[in-house]
């Protein structure tokens, strides 16, 4: 296994959720339905499941496209993702 292939896996995770919409979803519900178990079981299983999902979407992508060209796109994507919010049109 690869530590540090690891270990900053789980940093840039960690930190790009902390205090996102999806962690104040749960703090919501939580508040809402005081089972903070359950909230925990479900938003665990979600975020693995997605992630799943997007290891396996780009295992699958990345014979077919260089990764150098999905960089570049997923670039243009987030800056326009930004202007759309930014102007309110997202």
């Amino acid at each position: 296994m690869d530590w540090k292939l690891l270990a900053t896996t789980f940093g840039t995770l960690f930190v790009a959720e902390l205090g996102d919409k999806t962690q104040l979803a749960c703090m919501l519900m939580t508040a809402k339905t005081q089972k903070p178990w359950t909230i925990f079981l479900g938003s665990s299983l979600a975020l693995v499941l997605v992630s799943f999902l997007g290891i396996m979407f780009a295992q699958f992508i990345c014979q077919y496209v260089s990764p150098h060209v999905i960089k570049k796109v997923a670039a243009v994507s987030f800056v326009i993702m930004g202007c759309l919010i930014f102007f309110d049109k997202l």
